[in-house]
């Protein structure tokens, strides 16, 4: 049974500071994870309500949206772009190490993030190692180190747009050399669209790309978290 609460934590992380997030456990104790990672907007409700969603589609599975901006929200895109270009990369790891610590040794961990987080989804892949099951990203900056991508201990299911004037195409199929470099698999959806299409606050959102990226995303995790759902 899901109950759709979830609740905010705070958690230690190795710089010795504390991260934030937002967890919403499973209703039966497990040590499956999903990992949330924002956009550029900050942890707001909006993803709070996307991190309750998964909740709800996969049974097992605890959910934790993670903190990249230690508690800024933007409202504005001015806001949003500052934020984010505020973001120190040392500091981001080490909350998502934090958030893995907090999660435990004995996790299954797999992460979804768009714009910013799916780039930073990628990163939570790669830190976490031979706990890592899986990883979503949605129209996010790939790791450009391929001898970082042999690290990694999943494949990776990437949703693209081909209208993105920054994580073009080009951007793209440079991602799948690398990811062929490396020796690891990577699945990509590429949507007529623009970036960002997914997020209903965007005027570019795309509602019908934007369900079917959901159902794809979602059958990709259930598949990694092996979720029955009757």
């Amino acid at each position: 049974m899901f109950t759709g609460e979830g609740k905010d934590i705070t958690f230690k992380t190795p710089d010795g500071a504390m991260g934030r997030g937002y967890e919403i456990k499973s209703a039966t104790p497990s040590n499956k994870y999903l990992f949330v990672i924002h956009e550029w907007w900050g942890l707001n409700e909006y993803i709070k309500k996307e991190a309750a969603t998964f909740a709800k589609e996969m049974p097992g599975v605890n959910v934790i949206a993670v903190d990249l901006y230690d508690g800024k929200v933007a409202t504005t895109p001015e806001e949003a772009g500052k934020y984010m270009g505020e973001v120190k990369s040392e500091r981001a790891v080490s909350i998502l190490k934090g958030a893995q610590m907090y999660a435990g040794p004995k996790a299954q961990a797999a992460s979804i993030g768009w714009c910013f987080g799916g780039g930073w989804s990628l990163q939570e892949a790669l830190l976490g190692g031979k706990q890592t099951v899986g990883c979503v990203m949605y129209y996010g900056m790939p790791e450009k180190d391929v001898a970082k991508l042999k690290t990694l201990n999943s494949d990776v299911l990437g949703i693209f747009a081909s209208q993105d004037k920054w994580i073009n195409p080009a951007v793209v199929n440079q991602f799948k050399k690398d990811m062929a470099a490396a020796g690891k698999k990577v699945t990509v959806y590429s949507y007529d669209a623009d970036h960002a299409f997914a997020n209903p606050s965007n005027p570019k959102f795309n509602k019908e790309f934007a369900a079917k990226a959901h159902s794809q995303a979602l059958a990709y995790l259930r598949t990694k978290f092996k979720v029955k759902v009757s």
